[in-house]
């Protein structure tokens, strides 16, 4: 179960960088900067990106099954990480 949890955490922070240098490349080719606010050269920006996603508002709707809405995201990521 470790090992399975250390492959996917280094796995999601993985794809957290490669995202950032995904954001600086663009940025480039725009011929502007990129992310650079926050740490040296922008590397805590995917941490900041992650946070704002934790600290967002969850907005649920009244008309929506609240046990579906909830864990159908859950369950998809979990079976893309798994599969």
């Amino acid at each position: 179960m470790l090992k399975i949890l250390i492959i996917i955490v280094s796995l999601l922070i993985s794809v957290a960088f490669f995202t950032l240098a995904e954001r600086k490349v663009l940025g480039a080719m725009q011929r502007r900067k990129g992310p650079n606010v926050v740490g040296l050269y922008g590397l805590l920006q995917p941490l900041a990106d992650g946070l704002k996603l934790f600290v967002k508002e969850f907005v649920l709707p009244s008309s929506a099954n609240t046990l579906l809405f909830i864990f159908a995201p859950i369950l998809t990521f979990i079976v893309s990480l798994v599969g």
